[in-house]
């Protein structure tokens, strides 16, 4: 018996190294020391620009997610999802991302899929200006069910010092400013799929007209990206906190960056919650609190700033592309928790 005979083909894996190398390489910036292949990626660190870095890093996976890509197929926006997702997670902190790196585990590769997965991570990664410098493709026969895999991501970014945000002065009275998501972005898959595949008895290209799409793509579109909205805006000073609106929704993630002594009024009637959220609730009979705590209803990135700036800070989002950036509540004194009023 031999290695290929035992679960694991050697020459499958070292084909897709071999095309995604060209991927991987188109996103390389001028930190990048290294080529792909080698024991470790090389990035050098620090800049004319930001002579004092410091570095802030991430981890995340897109959850259940990868099921809507393994019934319908489309695995490409899978990569999108998790670097999106991994920049998001370190822009609230004010920083820019430098370099990012990926970890695919399957049973038993499939070099068409993982090219797919790749594809979109690089795409997503020259998007965002990050370096796709590395990763892993680990084939592991029977520990994964035929055609599934399990994703992950890595991201280091880097933010000058004297521009780092952390959420220490918000204050009450702040406004919060809100930037719309693009759909459920990469949480609350577990709740969505049971009740469109079980509970509704759907099919991945089952069309929903209220959703004017089939329900697997109304499920896979990809997690947003906001560095590029957010990016002209750090400069000013402007911001001082922000919350990445993921699993756990507003109800757990804003109070994530309020000092102690203060918590948040959310007023619900200040935008309109997107269709797929109101379609899952109705079809679900899903309860209020339940949907605030486990999607973002329509909110991908909250933003907390003076009362007196929040015009000016506006202005400059929409003046960057994000046209429905709005304010959607305030700071008050309190508890540390999220309060709704409608």
């Amino acid at each position: 018996m031999d290695y290929k005979q035992s679960g694991v083909d050697i020459a499958a894996g070292n084909e897709v190294v071999r095309r995604i190398r060209s991927l991987a390489r188109a996103t390389f910036t001028a930190g990048v020391l290294s080529d792909i292949g080698s024991f470790g990626g090389l990035f050098r660190l620090g800049s004319a620009a930001a002579p004092d870095p410091i570095l802030v890093a991430s981890a995340d996976g897109v959850g259940t997610k990868l099921r809507i890509a393994f019934m319908s197929g489309v695995h490409r926006t899978i990569g999108a999802d998790l670097v999106n997702h991994c920049v998001n997670d370190i822009l609230v902190q004010g920083a820019e991302p430098l370099f990012f790196l990926d970890y695919l585990a399957t049973g038993r590769l499939e070099p068409d899929v993982a090219l797919q997965v790749v594809e979109g991570l690089a795409a997503a990664c020259r998007e965002n200006g990050c370096a796709l410098l590395g990763g892993e493709t680990a084939e592991m026969p029977g520990f994964y069910a035929d055609g599934e895999y399990d994703l992950a991501g890595f991201i280091v970014g880097a933010v000058p010092r004297e521009r780092l945000i952390d959420g220490r002065d918000i204050r009450p009275g702040d406004a919060l400013v809100g930037l719309p998501s693009d759909g459920l972005h990469t949480n609350g898959y577990s709740l969505a799929r049971r009740i469109a595949f079980e509970v509704a008895g759907l099919k991945a290209d089952s069309r929903v007209d209220e959703l004017h799409a089939t329900i697997g793509e109304a499920l896979l579109v990809p997690h947003r990206s906001y560095l590029s909205i957010v990016r002209p805006v750090l400069d000013a000073r402007l911001i001082k906190g922000m919350a990445h609106i993921t699993g756990g929704g507003i109800t757990e993630n804003l109070p994530r960056i309020l000092p102690e002594g203060t918590e948040a009024v959310i007023d619900r009637t200040a935008w309109q919650v997107p269709a797929i959220f109101v379609w899952l609730q109705r079809t679900g009979a899903v309860p209020d609190d339940d949907m605030l705590r486990t999607f973002n209803m329509g909110m991908g990135l909250i933003l907390a700033c003076a009362a007196p700036v929040v015009d000016d800070l506006l202005q400059r989002l929409r003046s960057a592309g994000e046209p429905h950036a709005s304010v959607i509540g305030e700071v008050r004194a309190g508890s540390g928790r999220v309060v709704y009023t409608r």
